[in-house]
């Protein structure tokens, strides 16, 4: 059997898109390695969205130079690299054997066995098959998932929202949603599984459509599939947010209450310059409604420091606009210009490399002074908390996530658990990232601040 080894890179997009691959190659009788050594194909799953994503993929086939020298080796560039670079790729990077762009996966294992025979036959030639599909969902492909606690599900795919900075429309080409009932379906396999929480993604994930279907019903829908106990969803834009969508999350008891809400940026000019088509008044109103309707969502961000011709007044209101609306956490990025895109190609990306570290800089460190007030708000609570395993730093202590999606880590002698469990958490301190918890005492239980925190405490403690 031909063993296959797979680097993924970039967003849980990719991840999904892995599984997808990976249950193709299986069906085709393809095996499984994390060993390079061990591995006679090659396959990087690639972002094309960040500079750190593209320098990291070329470090990763740098060193498959000498490996692919020294015996038979199929060497693949999947996904959003594979289609938005391929005339790079394919001049730059010669030793590359194939590549697939993100709707031509059902062709890997030709493409691979393409590749292999040519090698065996002394023969140079590179494999492409870059296509964008208007229709290709890979519905009916039951992707193979590792085992875990989350499970991801692809509810569309693509983008038609053109945001200047952002090559996804290019790559994975444009909106198309899946039948809810293939959705359906899926959800119940992972529940089957044994996975107790489900995250539905899109590139515009609440823009999804089909039929009399809208993203609020099919969230809802999901919610409802026993055996789920969490559904969360990534990633929105700010204006797919219907008074349903808001509904369903704020008052469904299994929707986390999290929502991921991208700004970007906190200056109407570099907004427009950017096409997000909302002004800063409207998403300001949309967090007051999401406030107002349930005040424990907790709200996190994306934001983009130094976009083309940002003045630092500009930035000032990026800045500020973090102060007032106090996320809970945030992605601060350096602006990276990409190919093909509409900045590259109408925009100066003018913005001096130190001053664009310097914005990043100053707020990372605002949004780390909030992320620690905010956290430190659940001290003297009693959360209910999904278990996903062993701590990073320590197989002594376990980790899990509360329905705001904030990690949570305690001691395993003081509080047993097993993955998949929801357990009642007493935090006791936290950090700008973390919340640090013991077991919970009656009287941390019947404090009145915990009352709406502890319904699922009843699946207790293993």
């Amino acid at each position: 059997m031909r063993q296959v080894h797979i680097e993924t890179f970039g967003c849980q997009m990719n991840e999904y898109d892995t599984e997808l691959v990976r249950a193709l190659l299986k069906k085709a009788g393809y095996g499984f390695t994390e060993d390079r050594e061990c591995a006679d194909v090659i396959l990087m799953n690639t972002c094309a969205i960040r500079e750190n994503a593209h320098t990291k993929v070329y470090t990763h086939l740098s060193d498959l130079r000498a490996l692919k020298k020294s015996r038979p080796l199929v060497v693949g560039v999947l996904g959003c690299m594979a289609q938005n670079l391929k005339a790079e790729l394919t001049k730059q990077e010669p030793m590359v054997d194939l590549l697939a762009g993100p709707d031509s996966y059902r062709q890997l294992p030709m493409l691979i066995d393409h590749a292999m025979q040519a090698q065996e036959e002394g023969v140079r030639m590179q494999r492409l098959a870059v296509d964008l599909s208007e229709y290709e969902t890979y519905e009916g492909i039951a992707p193979a998932r590792l085992s875990g606690v989350n499970a991801w599900i692809a509810v569309m795919r693509g983008c038609d929202n053109f945001c200047s900075f952002c090559v996804v429309p290019y790559t994975r080409g444009r909106e198309r949603s899946r039948e809810p009932n293939g959705i359906l379906e899926e959800a119940r396999r992972v529940a089957a599984e044994g996975f107790k929480q489900i995250t539905l993604l899109g590139q515009n994930v609440n823009s999804y459509r089909s039929g009399e279907w809208d993203f609020a019903r099919l969230l809802a829908a999901v919610a409802d599939v026993p055996g789920i106990e969490r559904v969360r969803f990534t990633s929105p834009h700010p204006k797919d947010f219907p008074p349903a969508l808001l509904e369903a999350v704020a008052f469904h008891p299994k929707i986390c209450k999290h929502i991921h809400l991208p700004v970007q940026s906190g200056n109407d000019r570099i907004l427009n310059l950017m096409n997000r088509s909302y002004t800063m008044r409207e998403y300001l109103t949309l967090v007051e409604q999401i406030r107002s309707i349930n005040p424990d969502i907790v709200l996190t961000t994306d934001i983009i420091a130094g976009f083309c011709t940002e003045t630092e007044g500009e930035f000032a209101d990026t800045y500020r606009l973090l102060e007032e609306v106090r996320y809970h956490s945030a992605f601060i990025f350096v602006y990276s210009e990409r190919a093909n895109t509409i900045a590259a190609r109408k925009f100066p990306d003018d913005v001096a490399p130190e001053v664009k570290s310097q914005r990043v800089t100053a707020l990372v460190e605002m949004q780390r002074r909030i992320s620690s007030e905010r956290n430190r708000e659940y001290i003297n609570r009693t959360l209910p908390v999904l278990v996903e395993g062993d701590a990073k730093k320590s197989r002594l202590q376990a980790m899990g996530k509360t329905d705001g999606h904030i990690t949570v880590i305690w001691n395993k002698c003081d509080l047993p658990s097993r993955p998949g469990q929801v357990v009642s958490c007493s935090i006791y301190d936290a950090s700008a990232s973390t919340l640090y918890a013991k077991a919970p005492t009656f009287s941390d239980l019947h404090r009145p601040e915990n009352e709406h925190s502890c319904t699922n405490s009843d699946q207790g403690v293993a």
